[in-house]
């Protein structure tokens, strides 16, 4: 019998890397930079006022005894960060000549003595060399009275001072969230070369399985995994594609098979191991590759298979047909395998210790995986963890269990049981809101 780490390992390795390709950066979120994008413009591009205020020199309000380089807090409009400073207090009047919007292409030069109104992102007027905020000013239309002072660069955002030509903006490998994203546009890329997410293929194999749209009649079931599957690769990154039921002579799945190994980078079959059904499932997949079946130390999911198919070595996993098992063993080994794929740092999920507030059994020998719901004490904030499924008297094969579950615990082989108040190691699922 493998162990979870070995089987872990072999899936891992075969993870498949999807070929770059170019495209915009609306779709881009979540991806990994295949190329390294750097600035060939200044940002900003020219110098524009950080704050609402009047552009002006320095030297025309006393800015020799400037303290700070930042604003206070402007009425309705995103300035720098609010700061409180101790200030000399001046008294300077200034006539104003002029208005500067953001957006504004007009051209404007400032004379000795003078000040100019400017909002935050306009360009600054030629000559001057600061802008006083509007709240250090009488805000004044025709005139303005400075009550403190600036000095020469205060609340303008030079060129060049978030980035220079031939900076790195976004770095070969980096995963690609939304501060990446506003580098891109912010140096004008509209599109970037990226490895897109990876490709699943998910078929259910059964001769019992019907499709959700018909009713079953006596001896069928509806087709749960490749609806449930498909969900666990999307939710894990995935560009999913659900085959459904494959059904059929061997010539019929060979095509079925061979078909979606031209357009995948993994391919999850739910019904491939145990019974004679099954057999079917991997006598055609022998024919198209490298098919190992084998027993892994753990509960749910002991019975599972995993190959590689064709001469692009395409990983295949192989899943038992009942729907909690295969949910388990695609969440401990083929979200992982997706992850790696993805180039994500963290292939695993978050693992928490909480007290247990239940008693929950387990196999010897075998690693436990039982659905579980993860709370926190209101009091200690201390995490919490209540069994769903496998406890004493609970059947571990019940889907409605996992529903319920926003967590699994990790049971050690050599543990049978989990005793109200046992520390145990709790896999930190996805949140529901």
């Amino acid at each position: 019998m493998r162990s979870v780490e070995e089987q872990l390992a072999i899936m891992t390795d075969a993870a498949v890397t999807p070929e770059p390709v170019r495209t915009t950066i609306a779709e881009a979120l979540g991806l990994r930079s295949a190329e390294e994008v750097q600035a060939t413009q200044p940002l900003p591009s020219f110098a524009q006022a950080a704050v609402d205020g009047y552009a002006v020199r320095a030297v025309d309000v006393g800015g020799e005894k400037s303290l700070t380089r930042r604003a206070p807090e402007t009425e309705g409009e995103e300035g720098d960060e609010p700061v409180e400073i101790e200030a000399p207090q001046v008294t300077t009047s200034l006539p104003v000549v002029g208005e500067v919007p953001a957006g504004s292409r007009q051209s404007l030069k400032l004379h000795p003595n003078q000040a100019v109104r400017v909002h935050t992102g306009a360009p600054i007027p030629t000559l001057a060399d600061a802008v006083l905020p509007l709240e250090w000013t009488d805000r004044g239309r025709k005139r303005v009275t400075a009550h403190r002072p600036v000095r020469s660069g205060d609340f303008v955002r030079r060129v060049g001072d978030d980035i220079q030509p031939g900076d790195v903006a976004v770095s070969a490998g980096t995963i690609l969230g939304p501060a990446q994203i506003a580098l891109l546009a912010s140096v004008g890329r509209a599109k970037v070369l990226a490895y897109p997410r990876p490709r699943v293929s998910v078929l259910s194999f059964g001769h019992e399985l019907v499709d959700i749209d018909r009713s079953p009649e006596l001896g069928q079931v509806y087709d749960v995994n490749s609806h449930s599957l498909s969900a666990a690769a999307a939710e894990a990154g995935a560009d999913v594609q659900r085959v459904g039921i494959a059904a059929g002579e061997p010539r019929r799945l060979r095509e079925i098979i061979e078909n979606q190994m031209q357009r995948s980078e993994l391919i999850v079959i739910s019904g491939g191991v145990g019974g004679a059904g099954a057999e079917t499932i991997r006598e055609v997949l022998e024919e198209l590759g490298e098919i190992d079946t084998t027993r892994v130390a753990m509960h749910p999911g002991s019975v599972q298979g995993f190959g590689l198919l064709g001469r692009e070595r395409i990983p295949v996993m192989l899943l038992p047909s009942n729907p909690v098992s295969a949910l388990v063993s695609f969440e401990v080994f083929a979200r992982p395998l997706l992850r790696a794929s993805q180039g994500k740092r963290a292939t695993e999920r978050r693992v928490v210790r909480a007290r247990s507030v239940g008693h929950v059994d387990s196999i010897a020998g075998r690693r436990g995986f039982v659905r579980a719901r993860l709370m926190r004490d209101a009091d200690t904030q201390d995490y919490l963890v209540e069994g769903l499924g496998g406890a004493t008297g609970a059947p571990a094969h019940l889907l409605a269990g996992l529903a319920e579950a926003n967590s699994m615990i990790r049971i050690p082989e050599d543990v049978t049981e989990i005793r109200p108040g046992d520390i145990v190691d709790v896999i930190f699922l996805a949140q529901r809101s």
